[in-house]
């Protein structure tokens, strides 16, 4: 005798149920209602209609009704909906929604797949024209035909999870200015607080304005346009609403019939999916389900496991004993050019379960890059992984990033429902070619960085242990390269490049807490070992570098360059304005060209900086660059060089900028820079008389020459009358000079070694002191500083007119410097802010 099977809903859940059970037995006899005209369409791809990404209505629908009954012997009977459930005499009543007849069904077996519905809390007006929710395609065309019609200017997308976002990113593209408003302080709850400030970050840059931390109180329709009051008290004026607030279980049927429910209104099936009635599963959004991480019962509402329910459910049906192994949340979405994707439980999760960090769990945040960096348009990938503190367990992971994040967060969710421990994410054999990802993969890395903190290898601060708005209690130690500091300097903190830290950790205190940091996060760790094994106690390395520190602290950021929007991606570019000769921005162009795809960072600066220093002024260079804060950098590079930004543009996951060596002549209304961020630096130049002879002096003489150096200001050193004696080479020269002019020379001290303290040479023993405390901390010799200032461009000029009174000749000095008069001096002199007589 044939199995008769009813199943109620026709979308993920009930469509593969129904698919599935065909291809077991093609003797059941198979209806399936649905209440909508469509059955199995993609309710995920919605959104990609309204913003006309998926152009086709039709591709839509994946499976029509026809198609279905011919293919599977299925009877679909849409536009039917089932009104009430008889589970003691087995029949469900049916109603057809265009008539309103009625009838009854028996079934040996029911399946519900109601699915759920988008919440509508009892807010006043909400049910006002111009108001939609998306759910079904139905709900897509109305909302296709109102834009269509009605042409709205503004939108407002009320709730920030995934279809909020999504539709926030579809309404931008089609033209809409979008504002997105969600009562939690973050926009997409399944990440934590600070993965998602990348996420607000890029929303911002796009021009999509946020509301976070506010809920709506009222609607209200005022001349065509609504007016949406938010709880405290601000308004937004919108010409069309999306309600994007959630979700809630359609069980009303289940609820009637008198299946069990839980307190979310979820049907409460055992692990083979049957409900309380043996003869009814339930399959997908409907359902409660066992959350795989911490086997408590939770709702998640996703089409994943929806459509993997769906064929468990069928199998069960014809005899098998399958359980559903539970649901551990794994997620993905596109907005704008990041991807954001997250599996098992977030670190609010555990938290809210009563879990301790450093007790219960560990994290770690690594930034790497989606592929090799070498190899064009690698981009940088956000990677947060939350481990047990034994690293048996893996929680969850979160990834945020513009390439790879997809197959990432999929091999970790893997690598969970296989109850995997961070030591197999360090052994994965994963496939590497430059143009996919790297000899070690970014899960490798995640293994790696989780066993060096198991292993106290590394400690890492937390993102909020430094704000920089309120004073750190933290010793900063910047790592960075000088270069990098033109970009962005961190307040209050001690700069040493990491290949100078070895020579330099005596200007460290070793009990002192130490948070270090570098673009990125690696070379971090590099100095963070280095310190660890010369007797550091407390090195903390900041997660993922000044790239993560300023995408969370955003808002703060954003605001320090008021006017600009570099982020920007729709069609229309910012530009500059010439305004003497009304040059169009089409009109810019550039005579050098540079990538700098996949450069690993400060590698794109650094590469501005070199050809910079090879054009002549007026030269516009454009640069390309995959790195998401390139645009941001390198602005405030040109503020702090006075180099012009003239144009930034966005080439799908390309930051393309176009520089003019110098300052143009800019219309600074319609530049990308405000006034207020004009460059500075005209005068920025620093001159230093080097009179003295004393050791003391000339040595603090150098410090200032390479720190300014540091900064990206050029530095001209004049040494004059005993001042030459530091340029005098050490090893004594075979030249004939008239009688006073030796004299002279064997008075005077022949080089540096030979230079003695202003105070406290005690016959040469506080020199000799002097040199060796320096030596014991690492401090750099005089002449190691006069090499660097050398090597680093420090323009030293000997005065000629000192030498000839001094008797010193062009043989006698080292190699490497001009020799030129007091013109040439007060020449630099004028071009500088600062002029030191030492």
């Amino acid at each position: 005798m044939s199995n008769k099977v009813l199943i109620i809903g026709g979308v993920a859940g009930g469509a593969s149920t129904a698919a599935r059970l065909r291809r077991l037995d093609e003797s059941a006899e198979i209806i399936m209602f649905e209440r909508g005209s469509y059955i199995s369409y993609a309710n995920c791809g919605l959104p990609y209609h309204i913003g006309d990404v998926i152009k086709e209505r039709s591709s839509l629908l994946l499976q029509t009704p026809e198609a279905m009954s011919a293919k599977y012997n299925v009877d679909v009977r849409i536009e039917s909906e089932v009104i009430s459930i008889d589970k003691e005499n087995k029949f469900v009543e049916v109603k057809k929604t265009k008539t309103g007849e009625t009838y009854k069904e028996s079934y040996d077996t029911l399946v519900i797949s109601t699915g759920s519905s988008p919440i509508k809390p009892p807010i006043e007006g909400i049910n006002s024209p111009g108001i939609f929710t998306l759910w079904t395609v139905p709900d897509t065309d109305e909302i296709k035909k109102y834009i269509n019609e009605k042409k709205p200017k503004k939108a407002a997308v009320i709730g920030g999870g995934f279809i909020g976002l999504e539709m926030a990113e579809n309404l931008h593209e089609a033209g809409l200015e979008v504002t997105v408003v969600e009562m939690l302080d973050q926009v997409m709850a399944p990440v934590d607080y600070e993965m998602a400030q990348l996420v607000q970050n890029n929303m911002d840059m796009n021009g999509v304005i946020l509301s976070l931390g506010d809920g709506v109180s009222k609607f209200k329709i005022e001349n065509g346009s609504t007016t949406i009051t938010l709880n405290s008290g601000k308004t937004i004026s919108a010409d069309l609403v999306i309600l994007s607030i959630g979700v809630r279980p359609n069980s009303e049927l289940a609820k009637n019939a008198g299946l069990k429910l839980n307190q979310r209104g979820g049907v409460i099936v055992d692990k083979h999916l049957r409900t309380s009635d043996p003869n009814i599963y339930a399959v997908g959004d409907v359902i409660e389900v066992e959350e795989f991480i911490s086997k408590d019962k939770a709702m998640v509402p996703l089409a994943g496991p929806a459509n993997k329910q769906g064929r468990i459910c069928a199998n069960n049906i014809c005899g098998a004993n399958e359980e559903y192994q539970g649901t551990q949340g794994t997620s993905v979405a596109k907005v704008f050019d990041l991807t954001v994707a997250s599996t098992g439980a977030n670190e609010k999760t555990l938290k809210r379960w009563g879990k301790e960090e450093g007790k219960d769990y560990l994290k770690t945040i690594i930034s790497q890059k989606s592929h090799a960096g070498y190899y064009p348009g690698s981009s940088e990938l956000i990677l947060k992984l939350i481990f047990s503190p034994d690293g048996k367990k893996i929680f969850g992971a979160q990834i945020v990033g513009e390439d790879g994040a997809d197959k990432r967060i999929d091999t970790i969710a893997t690598a969970i429902r296989l109850n995997a421990s961070i030591y197999d994410l360090k052994e994965l054999e994963l496939a590497y070619a430059p143009p996919y990802s790297s000899a070690k993969d970014p899960v490798n890395m995640l293994g790696f960085v989780a066993e060096n903190i198991i292993k106290d290898k590394i400690y890492f601060s937390k993102w909020d242990d430094i704000n920089p708005e309120k004073p750190s209690k933290y010793t900063l130690l910047d790592i960075r390269e000088d270069v990098e500091l033109l970009v962005y300097t961190m307040p209050n903190a001690k700069h040493i490049p990491l290949g100078q830290l070895r020579s330099r950790l005596s200007e460290l205190n070793k009990d002192d807490d130490i948070i270090v940091f570098c673009a990125v996060g690696i070379r971090s760790y590099n100095a963070a070992r280095t310190l660890m094994e010369n007797g550091f106690k407390n090195v903390k390395v900041y997660p993922a570098g000044t790239n993560f520190y300023k995408a969370v602290y955003y808002k703060y950021f954003n605001a320090q360059t008021p006017g600009q929007d570099l982020g920007n991606s729709s069609n229309e570019q910012q530009t500059a304005n010439y305004s003497d000769n009304d040059i169009s921005s089409t009109e810019i162009k550039a005579s050098i060209k540079v990538d700098c795809s996949g450069l690993q960072c400060p590698g794109p600066i650094m590469k501005v900086f070199e050809t910079m220093n090879k054009m002549n002024d007026g030269d516009i260079i454009e640069v390309s660059a995959t790195d998401s804060g390139f645009a941001k950098d390198v602005e405030a590079w040109c503020r702090r060089t006075g180099n012009t930004l003239l144009k930034t543009e966005k080439n799908k996951k390309e930051n393309i900028v176009f520089l003019q060596k110098g300052i143009g002549k800019i219309n600074t209304n319609k530049l990308i820079q405000s006034n207020s961020v004009l460059p500075q630096v005209a005068n920025d130049g620093k001159t230093i008389i080097v009179f003295s002879g004393d050791m003391d002096k000339v040595l603090a003489s150098f410090i200032i020459a390479n720190g300014a150096l540091a900064m990206g200001r050029p530095v001209t050193m004049f040494f004059t009358f005993w001042g030459l004696n530091v340029l005098r080479k050490t090893e004594k020269q075979s030249i004939k000079k008239p009688i006073i002019d030796a004299m002279f020379g064997k008075m005077m001290p022949r080089g540096v070694n030979k230079l003695k303290l202003s105070k406290m040479h005690m016959g040469g023993m506080g020199t000799a002191m002097m040199k060796k405390v320096m030596n014991d901390k690492n401090i750099d010799s005089l002449e190691d500083l006069i090499k660097k200032a050398m090597n680093n461009g420090v323009k030293m000029i000997a005065c000629t007119m000192s030498m000839d009174v001094m008797g010193i000749t062009k043989d006698e000095l080292i190699d490497g410097i001009d020799y030129a008069g007091v013109g040439t001096y007060l020449g630099d002199a004028e071009e500088s802010n600062v002029n030191l007589f030492i």
